[in-house]
């Protein structure tokens, strides 16, 4: 267990030695920031080399106990292989991103608070998935948090990167709220926050069908808001303001994955509530379809590919809705991969033309030739072609949800049949903005001001090396038998031959009418094509707009009604008590003048005052 406390405290070290000593000691910062989060990246590898020969691997280390007053909560953490495979996409993304920030972000002047940032944000999402304790897996999901509303507003002096993290942060702890009590009810019913208790009660029934429905439906929030899926998906758009770096690490494999890891996690108590799953099966069809249809009007590169993060991730929720883990943890793996390059092949592009709109883009291709072809497979994965990872993955989604659909799987048939039709829907759209961003960013002519360079070699080497595995991973596919066997994805998942057939006539479908559109006027954005669904499509169906007014709007008036309430009513109420006794005291000053004669006279007053009264009275 030696390398979980290593790959935990290599980058959290890393971030102390950083934010202590950054400033002082700048020319440590590269080095430091780096070191730990290559010792990470071994650390894992050791771990997954011990997960495929050993499988199935269990194995757990327990520290100390912690007493709550209830329940205690102990510092414990778990290995298996598929915390190990996870760790090593975490490592291997925050590697690339901190070489690949050396040169994007050179001579930035807050450089050493990034990349402590971004070492302490891998250090959480390692702790995160080796956490074996619901309370320590909530201190690194928090962590992330806070340091992705950091990263985020790197470049604070924005208004778009401020106002970015301030809403990233809102709406992932919006859904945080329901998290939280969804681990009480859980440590309630369960009588402890350990997370191999929590699923051994929920194998052997310890756990009632009605408490696994409440505690998952409230654990959904959490994961829903993380892992930027309808109705709190509305952050991870507007995220595209921080470094693209801080984009790479925050959408490949660690924060927005941390959901889909978690109820993979607990997944045991997840299939005790088939209710729980039905709603995340229609979340994820609403979520994969409405994203990918927003990316398809997007002019900021950036953007097209935030709404791809969202809508891959409905793929991972809806396998895990129609009772597949392990093709949402496969679709994890090759999506982290695939992603990470596609937002370091888009940085790199910024980088040489200084924009993010594809509009002012163009004729890359000669320029750029190793961010064409790195980009080149990122979009084929992401498009779900063959050989490339991401089309085995996919399928491994799609033949879980046409089991399901066949009465086979925990939920019912209809949203299997949703999960089902709608993945095959998004196959063709995603293969559409794909081809979309592909033309107007690599073909025809340049069309922006700035002569385009290819990037320096910090920034290609993580480009070369992400390609391999976005590439490589879908090798594996080609035989489960390559495949450990914990990981389910046996011969039983593979996709019936329409199925499959018909993903990929769709994805080539969605292609070619886009390449279509574009040779007829390589000059022009084939988005224009849609007409009036555009506007819908840009706005990402107007859902900001709504919570704007249904939401925003009335909190803002409440907030001047209250601060009128405090100025107006208690401000001036203090205000005015104390002028009116400022004016008592002006008025008793008047009998304190200091003249002996004057207060004789008024004693004589007095005691004429006090003699008439007896008189009279009597």
């Amino acid at each position: 267990m030696i390398p979980v406390v290593v790959a935990i405290l290599a980058p959290a070290l890393a971030a102390l030695l950083g934010l202590g000593a950054g400033r002082r000691f700048p020319r440590l910062v590269v080095p430091v920031a780096i070191a730990g989060s290559a010792v990470a990246f071994l650390a894992a590898l050791v771990l997954a080399a011990r997960a495929i020969s050993s499988a199935p691997l269990h194995d757990r280390l327990t520290g100390p106990t912690v007493p709550t007053g209830t329940f205690p909560f102990g510092l414990d953490v778990r290995l298996d292989g598929l915390a190990a495979l996870v760790s090593v996409a975490v490592a291997a993304v925050a590697l690339a991103v901190q070489v690949y920030s050396t040169a994007y972000l050179k001579g930035d002047p807050r450089y050493s608070s990034y990349a402590a940032l971004v070492s302490l944000f891998t250090a959480a999402m390692m702790l995160v998935v080796f956490a074996d304790d619901l309370l320590v897996l909530l201190v690194g999901w928090e962590v992330m948090g806070v340091c992705s509303y950091f990263l985020i507003g790197h470049h604070w002096e924005q208004e778009g990167a401020r106002a970015g993290a301030v809403k990233a942060f809102v709406v992932t702890r919006l859904g945080d709220v329901g998290f939280l009590f969804g681990i009480f009810t859980l440590a309630a019913s369960v009588k402890s926050f350990d997370i191999e208790r929590v699923q051994a009660a929920a194998l052997h029934g310890q756990i009632s069908q009605s408490t696994a429905t409440v505690a998952t439906l409230l654990l959904l929030c959490g994961v829903v808001g993380k892992s930027a899926q309808f109705p709190l998906h509305t952050w991870l758009p507007d995220a595209m303001a921080g470094p693209t770096p801080v984009s790479a690490l925050i959408h490949a494999a660690t924060m927005v994955a941390a959901g889909i890891y978690l109820v993979a996690r607990l997944y045991d108590v997840f299939l005790l509530a088939p209710s729980t799953l039905a709603v995340m099966a229609v979340i994820a069809a609403i979520t994969m379809l409405g994203a990918a249809l927003a990316a398809l009007a997007q002019d900021d590169i950036k953007r097209v590919l935030a709404y791809s993060t969202v809508s891959q991730l409905a793929y991972m929720l809806a396998a895990l809705a129609v009772g597949s883990a392990g093709a949402a943890a496969f679709h994890l793996l090759t999506h982290a991969a695939f992603k990470a390059l596609l937002f370091l092949a888009a940085g790199s592009v910024i980088h040489a033309v200084g924009t993010n709109l594809m509009r002012d883009m163009g004729g890359l291709r000669r320029a750029m030739p190793v961010t064409f072809v790195t980009m080149t497979v990122g979009l084929a994965a992401l498009a779900g072609l063959p050989p490339f990872s991401g089309f085995f993955s996919k399928e491994a989604v799609l033949a879980a949800a046409e089991h399901a659909a066949r009465g086979e799987g925990p939920v019912a048939t209809w949203a299997a049949w949703l999960v089902l039709v709608t993945g095959l829907l998004t196959v063709g759209i995603t293969a559409a903005y794909a081809t979309r961003l592909w033309l107007m960013t690599f073909f025809h002519e340049a069309r922006g001001p700035v002569s385009p360079h290819e990037a320096s070699p910090a920034m290609r080497w993580p480009l070369l090396v992400l390609a391999v595995p976005a590439t490589l991973l879908g090798a594996v596919g080609l035989r489960s038998s390559w495949l450990p066997g914990w990981l389910g994805l046996d011969e039983s998942l593979r996709p019936g031959a329409v199925t499959a057939a018909l993903s990929v006539l769709l994805a080539v479908a969605g292609a070619v009418s886009v390449a279509l559109v574009w040779r007829r006027a390589p000059a022009t954005d084939p988005s224009g094509r849609l007409g009036r669904f555009r506007p819908a499509f840009a706005r990402a169906f107007y859902v900001d707009e709504l919570y704007d007014r249904v939401a925003v709007r009335p909190v803002r008036s409440a907030a001047r009604a209250v601060l009128w309430t405090d100025d107006e009513v208690v401000a001036a109420g203090s205000l005015g008590s104390g002028r009116c006794a400022g004016r008592a005291g002006a008025l008793l000053q008047l009998t304190q003048r200091g003249n002996v004669q004057a207060y004789l006279t008024g004693v004589l007053a007095g005691i004429v005052l006090l003699a008439v009264g007896v008189v009279t009275l009597t």
